[in-house]
C-alpha cells in the first residue's frame, strides 16, 4: 500500500497565468510537473528495494508545496511510502535527519529552498553520516559533496532570461510575455558520495548523466 502525505498550502496568485501573466510581471519557471516523477524513477532504478523516501522542505516556501504535491502524486506510480519532514530553519536539520532514520528512510529527496539551499553542506553531511540515497533540488548540493542532482538545467534558464530582458529592452510589455517552463534539464552525480554511503550507480543510469563528479 502506498502511503501519501499531502498539503493544504495553495499557489500564490502572482500571475493571471503562464501564457499571459498580465500586470508588470513575467519570466521563468525552475519548476517542471515531471521533475518529481524523474528523480522518483531514477532513486528506484539505483536502489531497486527502495520502498521509503524522507522528503525534507519548507512549509513557508510556496515552491515547496507545489514540489510536494507532485512527489506525492508521482510516488503512487512507484508504490512509495513518503514522509515529509519540515525544516524551517537550520536548527531543524539534526532532528529531521534523525526523525528520517527512526523511520526508517531508504532515500532522502531534499526540496531546494533558501533555508536548506544556504546550509547545503550541513544537509550533505547529515545524508551522508545517515548513509541515505538523496537527491537534491539545485546543482550547487552536488558540487559541496551530495549524491545526485536531476532538474533543470539553470545555465539555460540564465540565457532564456538574458532573451526576455533584451525584449523588454526593446518595448515589450511583461506582463504580454508567456511566463517559460524550462524545456532543459540535467543528471549530475558525485561518485565519491555513492562510495561514502556503499552504493553502486548502475552503469545504464550513470551513462545518462551529463556530469560525473569523481
Amino acid at each position: 500500500m502506498t502511503h501519501r502525505w499531502t498539503t493544504s498550502s495553495g499557489r500564490r496568485g502572482f500571475i493571471a497565468s503562464l501564457a499571459r501573466p498580465g500586470g508588470n510581471i513575467t519570466g521563468l519557471s525552475a519548476l517542471a510537473p515531471e521533475m518529481s516523477g524523474k528523480q522518483l524513477e531514477l532513486m528506484k532504478e539505483i536502489l531497486p528495494r527502495l520502498s521509503r523516501i524522507a522528503v525534507i522542505g519548507n512549509s513557508n516556501n510556496p515552491g515547496d508545496a507545489q514540489t510536494l504535491r507532485e512527489t506525492v502524486l508521482a510516488a503512487g506510480n512507484f508504490d512509495l511510502y513518503l514522509r515529509y519532514l519540515d525544516v524551517v530553519d537550520a536548527s531543524g536539520l539534526d532532528g529531521a535527519f534523525q526523525a528520517a532514520a527512526k523511520g526508517r528512510a531508504d532515500a532522502l529527496m531534499v526540496l531546494g529552498n533558501p533555508v536548506l539551499n544556504a546550509n547545503r553542506k550541513r544537509v550533505v553531511e547529515l545524508a551522508a553520516k545517515h548513509r541515505l540515497l538523496a537527491s537534491y533540488g539545485r546543482p550547487e548540493y552536488i558540487e559541496a559533496g551530495g549524491l545526485m542532482y536531476y532538474g533543470t538545467n539553470y545555465n539555460d534558464l540564465f540565457r532564456r532570461a538574458a532573451f526576455y530582458v533584451d525584449r523588454i529592452l526593446k518595448g515589450a510589455k511583461p506582463g504580454d510575455l508567456p511566463v517559460e517552463q524550462p524545456t532543459k534539464f540535467e543528471l549530475i552525480f558525485n561518485l565519491t558520495a555513492a562510495r561514502q554511503i556503499g552504493i553502486a550507480i548502475p552503469p545504464s543510469v550513470l551513462a545518462r548523466a551529463e556530469r560525473v563528479i569523481k
